[in-house]
């Protein structure tokens, strides 16, 4: 089983991180626009569309308010397993880190996976720029 981790250094308070992370249905506008152009909930689910055009139904395994922890899962006809865990770590009071793990089969689509995470991190700075000095 293919993991990839994503641990990221982000500059903002944990708690407008986690924010968020939990508002589940607005991944499109608060955690990685750009990354993700739309996100619907459907139920215990949110489909997402992302700026290359494909589309993922990921399901809301659980969303923990004080370990500031949220698991979905993807199921479909390419993905064997797929789960994700995004836990937020405050880092002070003014900088936080991002714990993204992902598991996956087959393992032949982690090298696309990992490409798209480098994306979505990209994207993630975007949504918290460093506050002016």
């Amino acid at each position: 089983m293919a993991s990839i981790h994503n641990d990221i250094s982000i500059n903002a308070p944990a708690r407008d991180v986690w924010d968020a992370v939990r508002d589940f249905g607005a991944l499109h506008e608060r955690l990685a626009p750009g990354f993700v152009t739309a996100c619907t909930i459907d139920g215990d689910a949110r489909i997402v569309t992302f700026a290359n055009g494909s589309v993922a139904r990921e399901v809301l395994v659980d969303c923990d308010d004080a370990r500031q922890r949220l698991v979905y899962a993807i199921n479909n006809e390419r993905l064997q397993h797929y789960s994700a865990s995004v836990q937020v770590i405050a880092d002070g009071d003014r900088r936080s880190r991002l714990v993204w793990i992902i598991d996956m089969l087959p393992n032949e689509l982690a090298a696309y996976v990992q490409g798209q995470t480098k994306d979505a991190v990209v994207a993630i700075h975007k949504a918290f720029p460093p506050a002016a000095a």
